[in-house]
């Protein structure tokens, strides 16, 4: 299946080239170019005059830490933002959340098309290896932003566009090394433009990683190639990419005791004696998964204010999360019931007196599923005038299912008995509308109205075995308004509402009956440019209805669970700047300062309801600062000190001191070097970045739960509190050259 999806990929590519006679005429600058590259984001990308809150990253930002972290890591030091590493170290499982919103509610796309998991909503960055190096540029909207293609933000959306169209030909090879034997190895190369309208450009890129925890190692391979064509009034892009990873488990966390002892101890894959003495771990306690993903745009030039962009996406992952079922942890620690028959579908069988009803076994559970994306765009553009009309339609198709590999007493049952399937099925259909138009004089009014059909299905068993069946229909209607007012060539102010829905996940049908968010969202800012200094103000006012709430808890495979809750509010204020302080100084810092709140909580506790008013919101510290300060010492040569501090977050809503994470200030010290020596050797860039210059002990995520203890005192009910979590590496460091012919 894999040679028929890169046959049809190549031989695409090629009738692109055919089919299409190269113009006679050269383009005469890259005015063209940009616009219709552009023309990829017109739907979901922020401008200035646009009544939205957003940062934009380029390559070059990228570049001088692209060492072989995952994307969220390189873009920690942004406003609001707080990311974590599963392994500690930046690299394998690696998750974002801006303003306390968790990442299944930052909205992701690449070139307009939607990343998030269809299913689960989330991003999964290792499916995506070293994707920093194939990023042109990134627009991190804070707030429910634009319209976009796929579903409402509820925290931010996160735009990127792959690699532009690069004139020149070359090649490049880096690697880089570091600590916990991290290794990452990247070609990259582009044929520049042949006969003024075709490039080819691609890139191989392979990271190993043993990882801070312990044997929480990380094998990535990943692959992006890109056929392009273009003329004065066309541009056609075709895109191949993907990864491969595999990644040993390391989502368990640890528990406080453990932390203070023994903060790398990884429990995965732990091996007990009938006598509950540990002595060995599995060693392939891993996820195994592939993704691929092709990309057709094409970007069209109707007359000189009219442009069209049409996209065409399909995704194929397949893989699996393996695991060892130890019977007596099973028994005597989770009682899970992994290792039950009931749960494998297995029927109870005799040896001799002995009834034989459980055993130790190894699981895959398997995830299989295809997306199909159609987006399209049009657009106009005149001196005060501007309209866009989109829209998107996709089907996504989720297998999911388990097999028994192994077992130490099957029975009867053979090698991959299945003993759970479903299928997960989700239709979604949107259209969106802009205008942006200058109303009187500086004043200039925006209009976004974003309406969005899902269909979504499930059908089968999961384990257990438990029937699971969902057919939920959701209408959204998700308008946006605002109005930005010029005060000189130099500063705006603008204000803007938005109003955004947000339907449950397959985790929160899982764990009940789940009610589809609510979001009004309230922005007001300022914006400055000057030669000296850029900065952003902004406040932003965010009522929820419905919320779906990070509890603390995850599910057997790590997933974060969420529970409706009545009314909530997020009220901030966010500064960013820019600043030339010296000729060769530039200081980049931002604070974030909010208040984050359930109005109406109510929980359970010893078995009586307790209305507890207002609590913290989960995972939403109340201060989050970030700073880079650069010293170049030339165009060729620069020093940053990177900053970040995040303030003390609850991990759940009650407001329990068990729950708490924290405070914690981090800095990471990058040196970059580029030299360019000569026509053959264009460019060779050395860079060095060294993680926590200062060795803290920090926690930047973690787990929270409870359960009612009805065992201990016969009668009585007394609800246990339990935490667990995700340490990060203390000082650590990695450097990479790189070299361009």
């Amino acid at each position: 299946m894999k040679t028929i999806r890169l046959s049809f990929f190549l031989i695409f590519n090629a009738s692109v080239l055919l089919a299409q006679q190269p113009s006679s005429e050269t383009i005469k600058d890259s005015l063209t170019t940009i616009s219709l590259e552009e023309v990829l984001l017109t739907g979901i990308r922020a401008k200035d005059d646009i009544p939205v809150t957003f940062t934009n990253v380029s390559r070059q930002d990228l570049a001088p830490r692209n060492l072989g972290q995952d994307i969220p890591i390189l873009l920690n030091y942004l406003p609001g933002v707080v990311t974590t590493s599963d392994a500690g170290a930046g690299i394998g499982y690696t998750g974002i959340r801006v303003r306390g919103s968790d990442a299944t509610r930052v909205n992701v796309t690449i070139n307009g098309i939607p990343y998030n998991d269809s299913e689960s909503q989330g991003t999964f960055w290792v499916n995506l290896p070293d994707f920093a190096s194939s990023v042109e540029s990134i627009q991190l909207q804070r707030g429910v932003g634009t319209s976009t293609n796929g579903s409402s933000a509820f925290g931010a959306s996160l735009n990127l566009q792959t690699d532009s169209v690069k004139k020149e030909a070359f090649a490049s090879l880096a690697s880089s090394i570091g600590s916990f034997n991290t290794l990452k190895n990247t070609l990259q190369f582009s044929s520049g433009e042949l006969n003024n309208s075709f490039t080819f450009s691609g890139r191989l890129s392979q990271i190993n990683s043993d990882g801070y925890i312990d044997r929480a190692s990380s094998d990535l391979d990943a692959y992006f190639f890109q056929g392009v064509f273009r003329d004065e009034n066309t541009l056609l892009k075709a895109l191949f990419f993907g990864g491969k990873e595999i990644t040993y488990q390391s989502w368990y966390g640890v528990d406080p005791s453990t932390l203070e002892s023994n903060r790398t101890y990884n429990p995965a894959g732990e091996i007990y004696d009938e006598n509950g003495n540990r002595f060995s771990f599995y060693d392939n306690q891993v996820d195994n998964y592939s993704q691929e993903h092709y990309q057709f745009h094409w970007n069209q030039s109707l007359s000189q204010y009219w442009d069209f962009a049409l996209g065409l996406n399909y995704t194929h992952g397949s893989g699996f999360y393996e695991e060892y079922n130890d019977l007596w942890y099973n028994e005597n620690i989770s009682f899970g019931g992994d290792t039950s028959f009931n749960y494998l579908q297995l029927s109870p069988f005799q040896v001799g007196e002995k009834i034989v009803s459980s055993s130790e076994n190894i699981s895959q559970k398997w995830l299989d599923n295809d997306y199909y994306v159609l987006t399209f765009a049009l657009n106009y553009k005149k001196k005060n005038s501007e309209f866009n009309l989109g829209g998107l339609a996709s089907r996504y198709v989720g297998d999911h299912f388990g097999n028994l590999i192994w077992g130490q007493s099957l029975g009867e049952a053979l090698p991959n008995h299945r003993f759970y399937e479903n299928q997960g099925i989700k239709t979604e259909g949107s259209l969106f509308a802009k205008v942006n138009q200058v109303v009187i004089g500086p004043l200039s009014g925006f209009i976004d109205f974003q309406l969005r059909s899902i269909n979504y299905e499930v059908s089968g068993e999961i384990a257990g075995p438990s029937s699971f069946s969902v057919n939920d229909n959701f209408l959204f209607f998700n308008p946006k308004a605002g109005l930005t007012y010029t005060i000189s060539n130099r500063q705006k102010l603008y204000a803007s509402y938005a109003k955004a829905h947000r339907e449950p996940n397959r985790t929160d049908y899982e764990n009940g009956n789940p009610k589809p968010e609510k979001l009004d969202d309230f922005e007001l800012g300022w914006r400055i440019k000057t030669t000296k200094m850029q900065a952003q103000a902004n406040l932003y006012w965010m009522e929820y209805k419905d919320q779906l709430v990070l509890t603390g808890a995850i599910d057997e495979v790590g997933a974060p669970i969420r529970q409706n809750v009545g009314k909530s509010r997020r009220v901030g204020l966010e500064l960013e700047f820019k600043m030339k302080l010296l000729p060769n100084w530039v200081w980049q810092p931002n604070l974030a300062l909010s208040s984050n709140q359930n109005l109406d909580f109510i929980f359970e506790r010893d078995g009586e309801l307790v209305d507890l008013g207002k609590t913290q919101l989960a995972y939403s510290p109340n201060l989050i600062s970030g700073s880079s300060l650069t010293y170049a010492a030339s165009t060729n040569f620069q020093i940053t000190l990177l900053s970040k501090f995040v303030g003390k977050q609850y991990m759940g809503n009650i407001d329990s001191e068990n729950s708490i994470l924290p405070s914690y200030f981090i800095n990471d010290l990058n040196i970059s070097y580029v030299w360019r020596p000569n026509k053959l050797l264009k460019e060779i860039q050395f860079s060095f970045l060294i993680n926590n210059l200062l060795n803290k002990q920090y926690e930047s995520n973690g787990y929270f739960y409870t359960y009612n203890d009805t065992w201990s005192a016969p009668g009585k009910i007394t609800t246990i509190e339990g935490a667990g979590f995700y340490p990060q590496a203390g000082i650590n460091f990695l450097t990479g050259l790189m070299i361009k012919f």
